[in-house]
């Protein structure tokens, strides 16, 4: 952003403050998504980011824990996410609801990478690919999760998901004061 910023040693052409963004890629290919406009990593407290410092990554994201992935700036700096924490479902203090697209599964399981406050929950509802709710697997069914999880099952009182394994299915998660990042059957 020229105009922005600490300039260094009072050189006025560096005037520019700079965000980390977040493009990607497949492997092979020289085009860059951007669906996400906004900054990813603001420059924050320290005065010194707040330069024209060539915002650049080192390369790559790298898995260094089963729960963090770090980037890793070409200065040294690691900026630290959860795993899959690139992007979430978010609701805030007024309930939100998701509806995913018809999709049919394997598994016994379903386990969720979320994150809520003290006050929020999220609840998933398994529907017929029309919209009917599968009994025993409806809203009123699941025990609502609550906490921070890299992985947590979701809980039924119809019991395990082998018994509607294999139908096409759609998803309905009701959120509160949550982030989900990621959902796998397994």
């Amino acid at each position: 952003m020229p105009g922005r910023g600490d300039a260094p040693e009072g050189d006025t052409k560096d005037m520019n403050a700079t965000d980390i963004l977040f493009m990607s890629t497949r492997a092979g290919s020289d085009h860059y998504d951007r669906t996400f406009t906004e900054a990813y990593i603001r420059p924050g407290l320290d005065p010194a980011r707040w330069r024209n410092r060539a915002n650049y990554v080192a390369l790559n994201v790298v898995q260094t824990s089963p729960e963090e992935l770090s980037i890793y700036h070409r200065s040294g700096d690691r900026y630290v996410l959860r795993t899959d924490g690139f992007a979430s479902l978010h609701a805030g203090s007024i309930a939100a609801e998701v509806l995913t697209k018809s999709i049919t599964f394997t598994g016994r399981e379903l386990v969720l990478n979320f994150s809520t406050s003290a006050a929020g929950s999220v609840g998933v509802e398994i529907q017929r690919a029309n919209g009917t709710p599968l009994p025993g697997f409806t809203l009123a069914d699941c025990t609502p999760l609550f906490g921070d999880a890299i992985e947590r099952a979701v809980r039924w009182k119809g019991g395990d998901l082998s018994t509607v394994a294999g139908q096409t299915v759609r998803l309905r998660l009701v959120l509160k004061e949550c982030d989900v990042y990621s959902l796998r059957f397994r």
